[in-house]
Parts: structure tokens; sequence; C-alpha cells
């Protein structure tokens, strides 16, 4: 059914099909969902995608995550990579929903952010949405965070509110931890209330690490980090970064968890395994993420996680261990499977749903939670 067929039998101008592309700081691909959105109505997703990045342009964002030569031009071919490979997606979602471009409302594409500092009053996600706005003849939707942090705000994160619409209950106070490059929670407690912020490093460091020591992209399953020991005095060294002790508002990146950051946390610690380093780098991940639910959700009944660190069993049991030292016995850990949203769809939904809220002129971010003036509408329209 076309979309000006459907919003004829809909109170809402808005609702439709939308496509969600979420990239995020793990960098290795872009995942894809296409969704029918209907206001007061769950999510309907009809197809999902997921396109890796090649080794040319994984390089190239990595390298922009640090200044450099040329980084104007650098950013602008990464920028034209990147919304080809969103085109591919785009396509594979059209062909896999059996999907026409002229049903999709919007394209809701985050980009992949490169620079991350709202202190400084800006943030960067890096694509060309008039490419692909081009290569798909669909609406495409980006530049999400700018106008938050225009307003004050973090710019991130911008999930929240999708999350309350969703996986909130009047039943009980939840946290829903997204366990991604960086981790981050949100706290959707029974009376309606919804805060959220960043934690600390995820996937960022325990990539990095499976790659430098493994020679691969990621610790399957957690096997490299299950075969160590956690070793304490590495982990409470790790911990006294202050940005663990802030207060919320706030967001972080790979502006601060780098590999130099690592490096230097290391000095003294070379005679280390690499297995018990992981180790330790997945039990900064599970203590700094149960030291927030503690210190800001103490009524939370339940975590639900997403992400890729969803996929990562041992991640997992150590979330559970690490709020249970933190007095949190009988908090269960489980995916947001749990609540009917496969981890993986959950950030694709979310940029598929702040596109819709961006078409109906309505606000996607909560200030709540970002620090900003205000809600605010997020994106830019790029028109097909």
């Amino acid at each position: 059914m076309a979309p000006h067929d459907e919003r004829k039998n809909s109170d809402n101008a808005a609702d439709g099909v939308y496509f969600g592309l979420m990239s995020g700081t793990s960098m290795d691909g872009v995942d894809g969902v296409a969704v029918r959105l209907e206001k007061g109505r769950r999510p309907v997703v009809l197809a999902e995608a997921f396109v890796g990045f090649t080794k040319t342009l994984r390089e190239a964002l990595f390298s922009l995550q640090q200044p450099g030569d040329n980084e104007i031009e650098r950013e602008s071919l990464a920028g034209n990579a990147l919304a080809a490979r969103y085109a591919v997606c785009c396509h594979e979602l059209l062909r896999s929903g059996n999907l026409s471009s002229s049903e999709v409302r919007a394209i809701g594409a985050h980009g992949q952010t490169v620079r991350h500092n709202p202190e400084k009053g800006y943030t960067v996600q890096i694509q060309n949405p008039a490419l692909l706005a081009e290569l798909t003849r669909i609406d495409v939707i980006a530049d999400f965070r700018s106008r938050d942090v225009a307003s004050g705000g973090q710019g991130a994160p911008l999930v929240p509110a999708f999350h309350a619409t969703v996986f909130g209950s009047r039943e009980e106070t939840r946290v829903v931890c997204n366990l991604g490059g960086i981790s981050n929670i949100t706290i959707l407690r029974n009376t309606g209330e919804v805060r959220g912020f960043d934690c600390g490093p995820a996937n960022a460091l325990l990539d990095l690490w499976a790659e430098r020591h493994l020679g691969k992209p990621y610790d399957e399953n957690g096997q490299l980090a299950a075969s160590g020991t956690v070793h304490e005095p590495l982990l409470n060294t790790l911990l006294a970064e202050p940005f663990f002790a802030q207060q919320p508002p706030k967001s972080t990146g790979r502006d601060l968890f780098h590999a130099q950051w690592l490096d230097a946390a290391l000095k003294g610690f070379e005679s280390l395994a690499p297995a018990d380093v992981q180790a330790t780098l997945v039990a900064l991940t599970a203590v700094s993420v149960a030291r927030e639910i503690e210190r800001h959700a103490p009524d939370c009944r339940a975590v639900y996680v997403c992400g890729g660190g969803a996929r990562n069993p041992h991640l997992m049991a150590e979330l559970q261990k690490a709020l249970e030292m933190v007095g949190k016995n009988g908090v269960p850990v489980a995916t947001t499977d749990a609540l009917g949203v496969p981890p993986h769809h959950v950030e694709p939904l979310a940029f598929a749903w702040l596109a819709m809220r961006c078409v109906a002129r309505e606000p996607g971010s909560l200030a709540a939670v970002t620090g900003a003036a205000g809600d605010r509408v997020l994106g830019a329209i790029y028109p097909r």
C-alpha cells in the first residue's frame, strides 16, 4: 500500500514506512530496518539488513577520529563511500521487504560519529545524505544531533525517547542498556520519568584489543575474555578516569576512550597476558554500567540489553555479576528480545522513529536526558 493510501486511514500524517540506518562506534557496518510506524502502535518491522564496511572504509573512518592531514577531503570521500554502503543497505531493504522507493516516507540515517565534543559546541556525524537521496530516490533525514547541541545539550543519547515508547512499563522501573562501542543506559521509571546517559566504553575497547591480539575484529562470544582473569589493580586504574564520576547529563565516545587512552592506562601492566587485559576490559564495562544503575536507578527491577554486546555471553554474565556486587541481587539481565525487539533492531528502529518525528515536526529529544534548553525537533531533510 502506498504512503498516500495509508494516510487516508490514519489520524497522523507522518504514519508510514520508514527506513532506519545505524552505524555505531564499532564501525563494522550498517544495520538497517524497514518499519511501519503508526502513532500509538508498536513498530512493525518489515525487513532487516546488515551491510559490512570494507577494510578501506573502516580505516578511513578510524583515521578521522584523530587530527591529521587533508581532513576535509578525507572526510568528504569517506562520507561518499558511507552513502554508497547505506544505499546498498536500503536497496536490500527494498528487495527483502518487497517495497518500492515510493512507499518509503523517509530514511533516518544517523551517519558515522567521528568527533563528539558537545562541551565545545559540536558533534560530527559524517555521511552524504544528499548523495543517499540521489542513490535511493527516497527522502533522507540526517544530522539528528546538532540541534540538541545547539540548544545546550549533549546531543546524546537520543534513543531514550524511543525506548520509552516501546519498552516503558507502569508496573516496574526498567533499565535499557545499549552495549555498542560505548555503553549507555535509559532509565524508564514506572512513573513515566525518563533519564539516560553514557556510562563508558564497551565494544570500542574490547574490539580494539581483540584486533590487536587475535587479528580479528572482535572477541567472538567473549572467548578471549572468558579465558582470562580480571586484574583488580588494572581495573581500578581504568575506573579512575574522571568521566566515570561525572554526573549526568553526560556522553562520550572515541574522543576519550581510544587506543592512546588504553595504552596510557596499561603502563606498568605490560606483563599481563592479553586474555587478562580483555577480561579486565569486560569488567570495566560491566562495573561502570552497574555502578550507574545503582546510583541513578536504585528502584530498577530489570535490565534489558541491546547492541552488539547483547551477543557476548561473557559480557552479559559479567554484567549480571557486577549488578549483584553493587547490591542488585535478583535484578535479572536479559536482552530486549524478552520485550519483543531483537537487540540489533533497537538503534536502527530508533532512527526510523526519529525520522518520523521529524516528518511530523514533533520533538525527538528529551531535555531531561541531554541537558538541552528544551525538547527539540531533530534532523535535516534532504528531499528525494
